[in-house]
């Protein structure tokens, strides 16, 4: 969830998200992106507005210094996937903290006017347990032929850039812990 709020307008205008963690968002940390942090994604994100495929490649590093911010203000590196029974423990995130702190971003540059190839589309899963493959969640793109991309940022510890991929490929994919 983005926030806008402070004491005064500096403060007012830095972008703030609840970021999830503990699995299935059970705990939920304040972070504010730093006018540094703003500035590299900014640029990052204008060099990305050549292309669809320029700007997914761009959003994978906007993504990752969301994370590494997020991860700097919760004290607790991410590990990458989660580990079963390990609930509740702070900084730590199951894919339903990530889509969600994904989603997030991805509105609030959706908002921005930063995404010039894509529209932020509603979050998606995968597997069912009988398919072999564990319920996984993923936030979504669709560019501008109606294609649709998951932005998957599970697999990696926090900072780490997410996979970004055709939403049918990752659909597929899964069995067995497959990325």
């Amino acid at each position: 969830m983005l926030l806008l709020a402070g004491a005064d307008s500096a403060q007012a205008q830095a972008p703030r998200f609840r970021i999830c963690h503990g699995y299935g968002c059970y705990r939920t940390t304040l972070v504010t992106l730093s006018s540094d942090d703003l500035k590299k994604i900014t640029a990052i994100m204008a060099q990305g507005q050549k292309s669809a495929e320029a700007e997914r490649g761009a959003l994978r590093d906007a993504l990752a210094i969301f994370e590494e911010r997020s991860v700097a203000v919760i004290g607790v590196r991410d590990k990458p996937r989660m580990e079963f029974g390990k609930a509740r423990i702070v900084g730590q995130m199951d894919c339903i903290d990530e889509s969600t702190n994904t989603d997030h971003f991805l509105k609030f540059m959706e908002a921005k006017g930063w995404l010039s190839h894509h529209r932020v589309a509603r979050k998606t899963s995968r597997g069912f347990f009988l398919d072999g493959r564990y319920p996984h969640w993923t936030a979504v793109l669709r560019d501008e032929q109606g294609v649709l991309w998951a932005v998957d940022s599970w697999f990696d510890p926090g900072g780490g850039p997410p996979d970004v991929m055709k939403l049918s490929e990752w659909k597929r994919r899964g069995v067995g812990g497959e990325r």
